[in-house]
């Protein structure tokens, strides 16, 4: 599995799981399956890396115009997924967190009020892991 993040976060992409780390702004080539969760040119830019014969999946893929026109141009196949909430997907997930099998990675905790800051530091791409909105009281 390779994975993409900038040269000061590689480490911490080996340490997901990742075999192999390249720079973000780097093309990778000839990948059997990409999966991007970045829409607009950006799902675009990501069908490049797909070899003749393989498949992009995206979360973003209703918000990427031409993106299924592309992959056909492309010789590569691209698909999206949406995700509804599941109580019983979600106990399950907060089952494997339990037993250690499933580790998150948060970088940041604000209080609702702060939304605009969490939002902020999303946007500067400088986060590592998860930003989460804590709602009421937090220990």
């Amino acid at each position: 599995m390779t994975g993409t993040a900038s040269p000061a976060k590689h480490a911490f992409v080996r340490g997901l799981g990742a075999d192999e780390v390249i720079d973000h702004t780097t093309v990778a080539r000839d990948m059997d399956v990409v999966v991007q969760m970045f829409g607009g040119e950006a799902g675009l830019r990501a069908l490049e890396c797909v070899r003749p014969g393989g498949i992009l999946v995206s979360g973003q893929a209703a918000w990427t115009p031409g993106l299924h026109e592309r992959a056909g141009e492309l010789g590569v196949r691209a698909a999206g997924y949406l995700v509804d909430p599941d109580g019983a997907g979600l106990d399950a997930l907060a089952g494997l967190v339990a037993e250690g099998r499933l580790k998150v990675h948060v970088d940041a905790v604000f209080p609702l009020a702060e939304a605009a800051e969490a939002h902020d530091l999303l946007g500067s791409g400088r986060t590592r892991g998860k930003v989460v909105l804590a709602v009421g009281e937090t220990n």
